[in-house]
């Protein structure tokens, strides 16, 4: 048997294109509701601090197991009928806001938008790397998952505006109806034939190691998002806010500017230089006697976290037989959610001893990324099997 023919031609940039915009959309969609859940479950649900973060997490969770699935459906039936069905469900989670359920029915919204993100996002993922020349894949891989923290970035944003501005339905409308308008677009391109269904196991041996470098790398960025401000103020230094900004900025220009590196360079400079960057920068905010040298370590940071991911997709995709990479691709993302539930436990409770040990704590297991993912590179590929 063989693997299943892809879109291919001049038009394969039109049809990424196309994708990054269906991704952005969804996400911007996910986005607008995160500055909303709090006050609503606080304030309108009665529910408790512990509840928010049960919001969160659910979602998380959902995820973290549907993903290989995802990718799984992906690969026997075709990206486009897949990643479409997951905008319909997109668009169904912001009508189940809507509806007057209370927690209950808002803790099952959040179980169907973590299913529905991972439903988009492999779909996608699957897609464009099968539309992606060999010498670019990592570059529109990249892109793909720059397309996404997009969404992330600008949706909240959107959200806080439309909740001040007209209120909660105004959230949930925008939330049902963007998805929608990604269907149209999905549904516009020409999409991959469906293939075979990939093997049974949904963890592949290789996603493993390169999955925990990803994992591992994930403590950085909780550590940033969730106590920078905190430990900027306890030092005496302030203005921890800035420092994610300055953290999105190098994330972006340094993926729209370096991001064919891993193609040219291979997966194993780029993951080693990157996990330790990531490391200098986090130990540079650890450290900081001034505001300045934390923004270093902030621009250091996010300049070397950026091509994590896609570098170590590569590795996963070069790794996978074509019939296998629908569920690897899944399996490999999934390490990022469990990578940021488990920071989300450890750096909290390292925090009770102290702000400055999270940092120093990101900080060495951003190294062992960078041990962790030579060494994944160093390692023999499995033999490809008969098909």
């Amino acid at each position: 048997m063989t693997a299943a023919p892809t879109t291919t031609g001049p038009r394969w940039g039109v049809v990424v294109g196309g994708l990054l915009v269906t991704l952005l959309i969804v996400f911007v969609a996910f986005g607008a509701v995160v500055p909303v859940l709090p006050p609503l479950v606080l304030d309108r649900l009665a529910g408790s601090q512990f509840t928010v973060g049960l919001t969160f997490a659910l979602s998380g969770i959902a995820a973290l197991l549907g993903r290989p699935y995802a990718g799984r459906l992906a690969q026997r039936y075709g990206s486009r009928p897949v990643m479409a069905t997951g905008c319909v469900l997109a668009a169904l989670v912001g009508a189940a806001y809507a509806v007057p359920a209370g927690l209950p029915g808002l803790l099952a919204a959040r179980v169907l938008m973590g299913l529905a993100e991972a439903v988009v996002f492999t779909a996608g993922s699957v897609w464009v790397v099968a539309l992606a020349p060999t010498h670019r894949r990592a570059e529109i891989v990249g892109y793909y998952g720059l397309a996404m923290w997009g969404g992330w970035t600008l949706g909240p944003v959107v959200g806080h505006l439309l909740r001040t501005g007209a209120g909660y339905p105004a959230v949930w409308t925008l939330a049902a109806l963007a998805p929608l308008a990604a269907v149209a677009v999905v549904a516009a391109l020409p999409g991959t034939a469906p293939g075979e269904a990939g093997p049974a196991r949904l963890l592949p041996r290789p996603v493993v190691l390169p999955g925990t470098a990803l994992a591992l790398s994930a403590f950085g960025y909780a550590a940033l998002t969730g106590f920078v401000a905190l430990h900027l103020a306890d030092r005496g230094i302030g203005h921890g806010a800035v420092l994610l900004s300055l953290f999105g900025a190098a994330y972006v220009v340094v993926r729209l500017v370096f991001g064919r590196l891993p193609d040219r360079l291979g997966p194993r400079p780029v993951v080693v230089f990157c996990g330790l960057a990531e490391a200098a920068g986090l130990l540079l905010i650890a450290l900081a006697p001034t505001f300045w040298v934390a923004a270093l370590g902030a621009l250091v940071m996010g300049g070397g976290f950026t091509l994590l991911y896609p570098a170590l997709a590569l590795l996963v995709i070069r790794r996978s037989p074509e019939r296998d990479r629908g569920v690897a691709l899944g399996a490999y993302t999934s390490f990022w959610d469990l990578g940021l539930g488990a920071a989300g436990l450890v750096t909290g409770a390292v925090a009770l001893i102290g702000y400055g040990w999270v940092f120093l704590l990101a900080a060495g297991l951003a190294a062992a990324t960078a041990a962790v993912g030579a060494f994944a590179t160093a390692m023999r590929a499995p033999a490809p099997q008969r098909v």
